[in-house]
C-alpha cells in the first residue's frame, strides 16, 4: 500500500528546520512543492509515508515546529 502524506507549514524556515529533525529521527521524506488540492502561505510541503505519521507528529511537536496541516494524498 502505498499512501502519503504532506506536512504544511506557514514559513519556509519551518520546513527546513522539520527536514532537518526528521531526517535525524530516521523519517524517509522529501521537499515537494505543495500540491494543489492543498492551500499553504509556504509553497514547500514535507511528502512522507502515511505509516510514519505517529513518528512525524510526535518529531515535529517536541521539536516546536509549527505546522500549517497535515493531509494524507
Amino acid at each position: 500500500m502505498n499512501d502519503y502524506g504532506v506536512v504544511l507549514f506557514f514559513t519556509t524556515s519551518s520546513v527546513m528546520r522539520a527536514e532537518k529533525v526528521l531526517t535525524i529521527q530516521g523519517v524517509p521524506l522529501k521537499l515537494i512543492p505543495v500540491p494543489r488540492q492543498f492551500s499553504s502561505d509556504c509553497g514547500i510541503a514535507v511528502h512522507f509515508h502515511w505509516e510514519d505519521l505517529a513518528r512525524v507528529k510526535s518529531t515535529l511537536l517536541n521539536s516546536f515546529i509549527e505546522i500549517q496541516a497535515i493531509h494524507r494524498l
